[in-house]
């Protein structure tokens, strides 16, 4: 289903607690003909949270509260793969989820995340609301989900450390890092001779602070809200995968909604997804300095020395001859040739 992308003015964050109930109800003074939970991984204080706040309190002012949001962060819901299964069975109306994880139900969602495919955002936004999205957006509907238009920024992904900096393949020999469930990436850091621990991101501080995990890795964004600085040393800039947040619905529950509250219901969360994709864009620039300054040692890294690891050890064939000639294609198309 095609969802609008106009832009709107964005009411003021809503101020409160992690769960915001009956946003509408209390705007309009009756219940709200339609009352949704929107699960996610996210800590509250991250930018897709913020922005979905926002987002939830303008749709409750405009539909004149028939639709109330409220937003469980935080894994608050269960792990990501307790909220697929939700969504699906249709005890949950909405989520966001990477794209990556929801590679384990939708093979095609992952291959965004490839190991050092893309270089930079003009590249990943291109792709991302060109035709390798539309190619995504496809194979999530096929599981009787209804996915937005635009997708939500969850940032390349740097290595962080409690016991060494990271700066070649050598480096991650025997290393144990903290992963998603995501078979890719699982994939991947084993064939660069690290010790992959595969383990939700509710859980992922406390493996690093038990030394479960040496290490792990995500956005500086996500490193920062998840407070991971606190029991890690190092920080490297790899920029090994980028990996998106996609909001979906719930098939049955979107067919349920009325053409006009679909498109007031789109309209917002899709405007929220550009603004979101805005405040990493500059969070970027400045997070690396906070991060500093609370403790985190940065370096930086040769990508082609990875990529030649990852492209010798067959890699990117396989990742190839998984995802299909079709969708290799398209990732090459905006990624430019990889190795």
């Amino acid at each position: 289903m095609q969802l609008t992308r106009r832009h709107f003015l964005a009411t003021s964050a809503a101020a409160g607690s992690a769960i915001l109930p009956g946003l509408a109800l209390a705007q309009a003074g009756k219940p709200a003909q339609f009352k949704l939970k929107l699960g996610n991984d996210l800590p509250v204080t991250h930018s897709v949270n913020v922005r979905l706040k926002e987002a939830i309190s303008a749709i409750a002012a405009e539909t004149q509260g028939r639709v109330a949001i409220d937003l469980f962060p935080n894994n608050q819901l269960g792990s990501d793969s307790d909220m697929m299964s939700q969504i699906r069975s249709g005890a949950l109306e909405m989520a966001t989820f990477p794209g990556t994880v929801m590679s384990t139900l939708i093979p095609a969602t992952a291959i965004t995340g490839v190991g050092f495919a893309f270089s930079g955002y003009d590249k990943v936004w291109a792709a991302m609301d060109g035709a390798m999205g539309d190619h995504i957006r496809a194979a999530i509907a096929k599981v009787g989900l209804v996915p937005f238009a635009t997708v939500w920024d969850n940032g390349f992904r740097q290595i962080t450390s409690s016991s060494r900096p990271i700066r070649t393949p050598e480096d991650l020999k025997g290393f144990k890092i903290r992963v998603p469930v995501v078979p890719l990436w699982v994939s991947m850091f084993k064939t660069l001779g690290a010790a992959p621990v595969s383990l939700p991101l509710s859980e992922a501080y406390q493996a690093l602070q038990t030394k479960v995990a040496d290490g792990q890795e995500n956005p500086l964004a996500l490193i920062e809200s998840a407070k991971f600085y606190e029991v890690q040393k190092f920080c490297s800039l790899t920029n090994h995968a980028w990996d998106g947040f996609w909001f979906v619905a719930g098939g049955k529950l979107w067919k349920s909604v009325p053409p006009d509250l679909q498109q007031i219901i789109a309209r917002h969360i899709n405007a929220a997804a550009k603004k979101q994709r805005d405040d990493i864009a500059r969070a970027n620039t400045e997070l690396q300095k906070q991060l500093e300054g609370k403790g985190l040692v940065f370096n930086t890294v040769d990508n082609a020395a990875f990529q030649k690891v990852l492209g010798a050890a067959g890699f990117y064939a396989q990742a190839k001859e998984k995802f299909g000639p079709e969708a290799w294609a398209l990732l090459q198309q905006y990624a430019g040739q990889i190795a």
